[in-house]
């Protein structure tokens, strides 16, 4: 099998990272899974951005925990990026969902809660997935591994990654303990000896965030699972060609 390209935030190179314009692009690039960061909104919806506050990516100030949806949608999230997209407002999860619904896209949400805890943040995720029938569709992130191991508790069907950066001792052994599915390291804690043992207790491995040719060829001859990548039509194009040879 060879991996699964997933676009890390939409086609956020091209387009306002976590928007609706950024995620349209990924499918128009033929991206087969797209990722996205999950926070809650003040009056419990679940809305689609990566910070913890919207000061970065759009023309406001403050925390998502302190505002509600109708406020984060008066927000402009698309003219920092480029003139071209003012206007882009911060999506839901529902209005990302129902965008690829009726597609083969496979959906990595990542829940935002390891700075910010928010209650309840993995019972509406959960929801929202069976509400549409995606379940066989969706693989549920986080750098929180308490919200792993809740995700399982509420259904062990959902598929679940273990998101890390710094060295984890034994993380295999650390996934299975948690019910995991899948490592979701870093580069540069992917290894030969971390895929042969991860294939050998059925674990995927979907690594982030590879932008360039030299660690495209990297990811397909270490056989990774998924490769996050802010560039979906170059991942693409690259896997094209090593199907062609």
């Amino acid at each position: 099998m060879l991996p699964i390209i997933y676009a890390h935030r939409g086609a956020k190179a091209y387009a306002p990272e976590n928007t609706m314009a950024a995620f349209k692009l990924a499918i128009d690039m033929e991206s087969e899974g797209i990722e996205t960061d999950v926070h809650l909104s003040k009056d419990g919806y679940l809305v689609l951005i990566h910070d913890e506050k919207v000061n970065r990516t759009t023309n406001g100030k403050g925390y998502i925990k302190d505002m509600t949806l109708e406020e984060i949608k008066r927000l402009d999230a698309g003219v920092k990026f480029i003139e071209k997209f003012k206007g882009e407002k911060i999506p839901t999860l529902e209005e990302l969902i129902c965008l690829i619904k009726n597609t083969d896209i496979i959906l990595n949400i990542e829940i935002k809660n390891n700075i910010i805890n928010y209650p309840g943040i993995e019972e509406k995720v959960v929801k929202l997935i069976k509400k549409y029938g995606i379940e066989k569709r969706v693989i549920v992130s986080s750098f929180n591994h308490n919200t792993i191991y809740k995700i399982k508790d509420i259904d062990e069907n959902i598929k679940t990654g273990i998101l890390y950066s710094r060295n984890i001792k034994r993380p295999i052994r650390f996934a299975k303990n948690i019910k995991a599915d899948a490592l979701h390291p870093k580069f540069k804690r992917v290894s030969i000896k971390l895929m042969l043992k991860a294939k050998l207790t059925s674990l995927e491995v979907n690594t982030f965030t590879i932008n360039t040719e030299k660690y495209f060829e990297k990811c397909f001859k270490y056989r990774v699972n998924g490769i996050i990548t802010d560039y979906p039509d170059k991942a693409i194009a690259f896997k094209k060609r090593w199907i062609n040879g």
